[in-house]
């Protein structure tokens, strides 16, 4: 499996990235997570939606939380044709939990808790933690890779404007 070193850190502290590198252009790899309910949800099922998919190491985090949240907030402006999925590592009932404490409805939560399968697909399994990297993909109606931000300091937010800018692009 192919390791990076030096794209992150956490508070400082560099971290090793698993995982294929994808770069702009890219099919966007398909991937099987367990939904909320404990179904299984492919990417493909979204297809014909831009897509935002937002990477973050677990819910139950300030820096996650705020940023799920603020996604929330924008998919609202956004409207039906896009789609805001994030994904952790947060087992489907602590993601439900949060995402009703939250008031979080708008974006759909997905865990990679079983096999790692979207953080390796996508080169964002942090192998120190078995968390995923704070990331940010922007797929295209086709799942199209059209824009990456992979956040070099894990607890930081995301560059919500250009992720935003990225999006309306292609609407």
């Amino acid at each position: 499996m192919k390791e990076s070193t030096g794209k992150i850190t956490m508070k400082g502290t560099p971290l090793t990235l698993l995982g294929s590198e994808l770069k702009v252009g890219d099919p966007a790899p398909d991937f099987e997570l367990v939904a909320n309910d404990l179904s299984f949800v492919r990417l493909s099922s979204f297809r014909g939606k831009t897509i935002i998919i937002a990477s973050v190491p677990s819910l139950d985090t300030s820096v996650c939380d705020l940023e799920t949240r603020r996604f929330n907030e924008e998919a609202i402006k956004l409207g039906q044709d896009v789609q805001i999925l994030t994904i952790s590592m947060d087992l489907p009932f602590a993601q439900k939990r949060w995402c009703g404490s939250a008031g979080v409805d708008r974006v759909i939560t997905l865990s990679d808790h079983r096999e790692a399968a979207f953080g390796n697909a996508y080169g964002v399994l942090i192998k120190e933690l078995r968390l995923l990297a704070r990331a940010v993909f922007v797929l295209d109606r086709e799942h199209r890779i059209r824009y990456i931000q992979v956040v070099r300091e894990v607890t930081d937010e995301p560059d919500y404007d250009a992720v935003l800018q990225a999006v309306h692009k292609l609407l």
